[in-house]
């Protein structure tokens, strides 16, 4: 059963969030308001939270802001970054560019096209808007280029899924809120939702969610697989299937170890250790060995009942995996043991 905290945990601001507050500093100093201690920014849902601005410069026709990313109780990779916007005056509206450490889209099927700086379309709104709102009460022009720049993003960006979806030099600038929420697993099936939609717009007809990272490489060397193809499913493995039903691909493979494997093929959707547990009474009952009732884990299962455990395992999972894909999908499913060695598969 999972705990619950002790306290509340406290939810912070997304990327998107901190460069918008940036920008609204620069803009102030640009066009003539000061450099600000504070700013408070409009996002989506109508909230208007504060920002510290710690850094700030400016020059001949240039202004330069900063906010440090707090992403709360969250285990955010950018939580502690320093999120900056450079404004200056252009010639056609407002434009994006990517500083240091924000990455450039390379590959098709992102909500941003190549070529384009990895900022997506409710942080780009968000910033356009506050330009024309403040150009509007200053009587300023709107047209104006925003570089945001993230020092260090691009070692930030190694230890997310950018690389894989083809955004090259950086991190995204990311937000559909504003808000991070502690904990949430909205973010990871985002990014598995852009995973899938990058493996379509490359064309890939095969495509594989694992669960961890020893079961990717397995199944990635099994089938040959680019790692555009790879998708990082980790523990939703609902999310990922119910995607792929509605952008279906021509064939599935779904790959983990025997613990969390055996809990989707008892029906767990989510298989994350406190949101599912393997149901063991039943494993006795479906495999006919009640001894199996009075193990610890699936894996301790694995090793005292062997093939016959995994073979039920790998059949049972890939029946729920094919209950939530359309019929004309191809699917599969490979279990893994602690070493990475295949122990079953079923279709295929």
């Amino acid at each position: 059963m999972s705990r619950k905290p002790a306290k509340e945990l406290r939810r912070g601001w997304t990327t998107g969030a901190c460069a918008t507050a940036a920008l609204r500093a620069a803009l102030m100093m640009l066009w003539g308001e000061g450099r600000p201690a504070r700013v408070r920014i409009t996002l989506p849902q109508g909230e208007t939270p504060e920002f510290e601005i710690v850094e700030a410069r400016q020059g001949d026709g240039w202004a330069e802001a900063g906010v440090i990313k707090d992403a709360g109780d969250d285990p955010d990779v950018t939580h502690g970054a320093l999120i900056k916007a450079r404004v200056t005056a252009s010639n056609g509206g407002v434009l994006f560019r990517a500083g240091d450490g924000v990455g450039t889209v390379t590959m098709p099927g992102l909500p941003i096209a190549p070529g384009e700086p990895a900022i997506n379309p409710v942080p780009r709104q968000m910033m356009t808007q506050t330009v024309e709102d403040m150009a509007e009460r200053l009587s300023e022009s709107p047209d104006i280029e925003i570089t945001i720049s993230v020092p260090g993003g691009q070692a930030l960006a190694q230890k997310t899924w950018n690389p894989r979806l083809g955004i090259k030099g950086g991190i995204s600038i990311l937000g559909t809120t504003g808000i991070v929420r502690p904990f949430s697993c909205a973010a990871w099936i985002a990014s598995i939702h852009r995973g899938i939609d990058v493996a379509c717009a490359a064309g890939h007809g095969h495509v594989a969610g694992c669960t961890g990272a020893t079961s990717e490489k397995t199944v990635q060397a099994l089938y040959g697989l680019p790692d555009t193809a790879m998708l990082d499913m980790g523990d939703f493995v609902g999310g990922l299937l119910k995607y792929l039903a509605k952008h279906p691909v021509p064939r599935v493979t779904i790959g983990g170890g025997i613990g969390k494997m055996t809990k989707l093929a008892q029906g767990a959707r989510d298989l994350h250790s406190g949101r599912s547990q393997v149901d063991f009474d039943q494993l006795a009952k479906v495999l006919g060995m009640p001894d199996l009732a009075f193990m610890n884990t699936a894996l301790q299962a694995y090793d005292n009942f062997g093939a016959p455990m995994a073979d039920w395992v790998a059949r049972a999972a890939l029946d729920n995996v094919r209950a939530m894909l359309p019929a004309e999908v191809i699917a599969d499913t490979v279990v893994i043991d602690r070493e990475g060695r295949i122990i079953a598969r079923a279709g295929a």
